[in-house]
């Protein structure tokens, strides 16, 4: 059996190779981590982009989704308004319609108190002049009963009696009426007293008391008679 013989000086030259070849491989690590350190910014950029797009999206969910309860808030206000809205139309347009009825009535109330004002002008003209011509009947009792005594002779004064009797005749329709030996019309004539006549065949009057006037149609006052009836 063959026994080897180790030198003492490869024990000393041994170690000095495992260092070396530690040192070496120390140095191959430290090479291979440096390079991937300097490598290492060539990441690539699409998940950052898409990390970003992420966060903006989360970002801009709960705005979105605020916008949508304002949305659903304003809705109702909108909707309220909107009601008030037409309910003011609908008040208008009948406060409307009620105007046009009541300018409708008033026009008609007024062309109807036009209409009849003009009917009752010749009615308010002739209620006027009655009571001018009333008023006047005495006077003209005066005049006539001055000329049958024969105080009313010629001049001015029976001048300014005929002119009066004359315009009032003229503008006014003013006439007198009743005479003896006319026939007696109690519509006519008022009597005062009556007598029998034989030489009469029907009342007739026998004496004017009072003489009646009319104007137009219209009888002022009605003549006072004493009446004459057969026997």
């Amino acid at each position: 059996m063959d026994h080897t013989t180790l030198d003492p000086e490869s024990f000393d030259e041994a170690p000095d190779s495992a260092t070396e070849a530690a040192d070496a491989n120390g140095t191959t690590e430290a090479a291979q981590h440096d390079a991937t350190q300097h490598e290492a910014p060539a990441h690539d950029p699409a998940p950052a982009a898409a990390d970003a797009a992420s966060n903006e999206a989360d970002a801009a969910a709960p705005a979105s989704a605020e916008g949508d309860d304002l949305a659903g808030l304003e809705d109702p206000l909108a909707d309220s308004e909107l009601a008030a809205a037409l309910d003011r139309i609908a008040t208008l347009e009948d406060q409307l319609a009620r105007a046009n009825a009541d300018h409708y009535n008033l026009n008609q109330e007024y062309g109807n108190y036009v209409r009849r004002t003009k009917e009752a002008i010749p009615g308010y003209k002739e209620s006027g002049h009655v009571e001018v011509l009333e008023a006047l009947i005495g006077v003209l009792d005066d005049i006539d009963a001055a000329r049958q005594a024969g105080d009313l002779a010629d001049g001015p004064f029976a001048a300014i009696a005929t002119k009066l009797e004359d315009t009032l005749a003229t503008r006014f329709g003013l006439s007198r009426y009743g005479a003896e030996g006319e026939d007696f019309d109690p519509t006519l004539h008022e009597a005062l007293m009556a007598r029998p006549n034989p030489e009469v065949e029907h009342p007739v009057i026998g004496q004017l008391l009072q003489p009646g006037y009319t104007m137009g149609e219209r009888v002022l006052r009605v003549a006072k008679v004493l009446v004459d009836n057969p026997e």
